[in-house]
């Protein structure tokens, strides 16, 4: 019965270290988009995934989508498709020195 336990403690082992190296920080970094993304407010400057820059004007909370405007005019966009690092880079203060 001991034997058959140790030829399953190294995929045991594997399991535990690709839980902590690569699963939990995927689902914790999730976590922090969809908070981002709940708490996205009107007049927030952000930037899409595909880089585009703008303002948000609208919300729906049914279909989770927004409408940004860009220079070029409105666009909907989902709000997934919202950058949560570009946008927060955007938004942050400048250091003078």
């Amino acid at each position: 019965m001991g034997e058959g336990m140790g030829q399953f403690m190294p995929f045991v082992l594997m399991f535990v270290v690709i839980y902590f190296f690569m699963i939990a920080p995927q689902m914790k970094r999730a976590k922090k988009e969809k908070k981002f993304a709940a708490e996205l407010k009107r007049g927030d400057k952000v930037i899409t995934k595909s880089g585009m820059h703008g303002k948000v004007l609208e919300l729906n909370d049914k279909d989770g989508s927004c409408v940004i405007e860009t220079m070029s005019g409105k666009v909907k966009f989902e709000r997934s498709a919202i950058s949560m690092e570009m946008s927060t880079k955007l938004n942050a203060p400048v250091k003078t020195k």
